[in-house]
């Protein structure tokens, strides 16, 4: 069967089971434009508002299905604008594939217009880049960049077809798509290694990450702790992997994570690490870090072994299968003492908040009131995005979606929509802050061109609030460039892109907007007008131990006791 390279690369994605994509056309792609075109009924193709909105949207795509995510951008920057949801993919290890198209192959290297070695710019975010110049290699290099994208730890991967090569004929032949290489690098030793670590723990502490959401091991993780009967925290991208209303559940480690989770972790005398990284925002001081307990730390990826943090042991290899294996083995433990001492934390340092007035938290906890705690919450970068981890209670994963290692302002809205085009039976909602609304806010024309019927809540507090509340704490209250106070009115211009636009800013009209925005069958964007000095309670400081955590209390005392 003779194809135009534009139609093979329409003809790989229908065989990998691809049915919506992302993206801007331009001149260069225009090709694989008229392609879709012919097969719009078999791939339904997504005309966002900004590249960027497109990778956002594929990546929010991924994390919401578990399938591979996929965008497209024309060469120059069309290419160059979905740079940052590459990045944002490949820290949160999404797996995601990006096609451009880039000038003929005679004119590569020469400064053509809108040309720019994407693949070179993306080196060091995707897991693997390909320049395809020749239309024999077109249809086996997609396949092998969905099959890398999915492997192993996921990730994203670029492929760059010049344009002659869309438009060059070539015998295509279908094929079954392949699956995701296997990972499996631990042996019997190391599991009965882990196996004496686990047994004779008294106060073990179990750490679930990312990795635990990405290989679907969540039924595992839950097993897992019962038979430990041990207590569990989680960062901020495994959040839904073990349940939020669960007895052993502590809330989020690190930075922003509760009393008893940081408490707790600095007491244990064994930590496992389930798929996480231990990146700086948990950690906090490395040498302080979990210092009397003994670590086992279970990923998929042997470089994060020893990395940030040394493990006394380790098993490298898919979680789900080494939870399995391990759960099989493991006899039901008790930890009365212990868990009942971290139940007593628990009881002393509950979050809290001002409920006097109209604030973030209170919408959130109305949000999951009202939604059942069921729905698919994305969000942007800052305190709501913490405050939105911290009073929303995940019961299962892939249900908050949020730009974890690169923290990507503006990513929010399209991952949303991306999450809501995977997932349309569910009530999909974008908190972000009026700092980061306003990077991406033209995205709700993406959402009422199709009417898209996404939640975007936008909590505004006229400043930059995470950044302002650091420069509060540490920079003596000098607020450099953090006061938004300007003529914006978030309501029009969510009107002006055609949605409907409420403003909150009583408590008693959060409820109503919700259940309003719910019933409207499109998009609403509802505005929660909060005050400019609201602060993300616990915190630790920047390079601070975790067991050092403070919140609103202890920084009063302090202030009390210095006069």
């Amino acid at each position: 069967m003779q194809l135009t390279g534009a139609e093979i690369i329409v003809e790989c994605l229908k065989e990998q089971g691809v049915d919506t994509v992302f993206g801007y056309p331009g001149g260069t792609i225009l090709n694989v434009y008229d392609a879709l075109y012919k097969h719009q009924r078999e791939i339904f193709h997504v005309l966002t508002s900004h590249e960027q909105g497109a990778a956002h949207a594929a990546d929010g795509y991924a994390r919401a299905t578990g399938k591979v995510g996929v965008c497209l951008a024309t060469s120059g920057p069309g290419a160059t604008n979905l740079v940052t949801g590459i990045a944002t993919a490949y820290m949160d290890s999404i797996p995601m594939v990006a096609i451009t198209a880039n000038v003929t192959l005679p004119m590569l290297g020469k400064d053509s217009f809108q040309e720019v070695d994407i693949a070179g710019v993306t080196m060091p975010i995707t897991k693997h880049g390909y320049i395809v110049k020749d239309v024999s290699i077109l249809a086996d290099t997609l396949r092998k960049a969905f099959r890398i994208a999915a492997s192993g730890r996921p990730g994203p991967v670029l492929v760059d077809v010049t344009k002659d090569v869309t438009a060059a004929l070539y015998e295509y032949t279908p094929k079954e798509p392949e699956k995701p290489e296997w990972v499996k690098k631990y042996n019997e030793e190391e599991v009965e290694q882990a196996l004496k670590l686990l047994t004779r723990a008294k106060k073990p502490y179990i750490f679930v990450g990312g990795g635990a959401v990405l290989s679907g091991a969540s039924g595992q993780v839950r097993e897992f702790a019962a038979k430990m009967d041990a207590p569990v925290c989680d960062t901020l991208m495994g959040k839904g992997a073990f349940d939020g209303n669960n007895p052993l559940y502590t809330g989020m480690i690190g930075m922003h994570g509760t009393k008893t989770s940081n408490l707790g972790v600095s007491e244990c005398d064994l930590l496992i690490a389930l798929g996480a990284r231990f990146s700086d925002r948990v950690v906090g001081n490395v040498k302080k870090f979990a210092s009397h307990a003994k670590i086992l730390h279970i990923d998929i990826d042997a470089a994060e072994i020893n990395k940030n943090v040394h493990a006394d042991a380790s098993l490298v290899g898919d979680l789900k299968d080494i939870l399995n294996t391990i759960n099989s083995r493991l006899p039901q433990l008790s930890h009365e003492e212990w868990t009942s001492h971290i139940k007593e934390y628990m009881e002393k340092y509950p979050l809290k908040y001002d409920d006097s007035v109209l604030s973030c938290p209170y919408v959130i906890e109305e949000l999951d009131r009202i939604t059942g705690g069921d729905a698919i919450i994305t969000t942007d970068v800052g305190q709501h995005q913490m405050w939105a981890a911290q009073y929303y209670h995940y019961t299962k994963p892939r249900t908050f979606i949020s730009s974890g290692g690169l923290g990507t302002m503006g990513y929010g809205l399209g991952a949303c929509i991306g999450a809501k085009m995977g997932k349309p039976d569910k009530i999909c909602v974008n908190i972000a802050g009026d700092g980061c609304f306003r990077m991406n806010m033209n995205e709700l024309a993406t959402a009422s061109r199709y009417n898209i019927p996404v939640i975007q809540v936008v909590i505004n507090n006229h400043v930059l609030g995470m950044v302002r509340q650091w420069q509060t704490l540490f920079y003596d209250h000098r607020y450099s460039q953090t006061v938004l106070a300007d003529k914006v009115d978030f309501c029009k211009v969510a009107e002006g892109l055609g949605c409907m636009a409420i403003r909150v800013t009583q408590k008693e009209e959060v409820a109503p907007a919700i259940e309003k925005a719910i019933a409207a069958g499109g998009p609403v964007l509802i505005e929660c007008v909060i005050p400019e000095d609201d602060k993300v309670f616990p915190m630790v400081s920047p390079g601070a131990a975790i067991s050092e955590v403070f919140d609103g209390d202890d920084l009063a005392r302090e202030n009390a006791a210095q006069g």
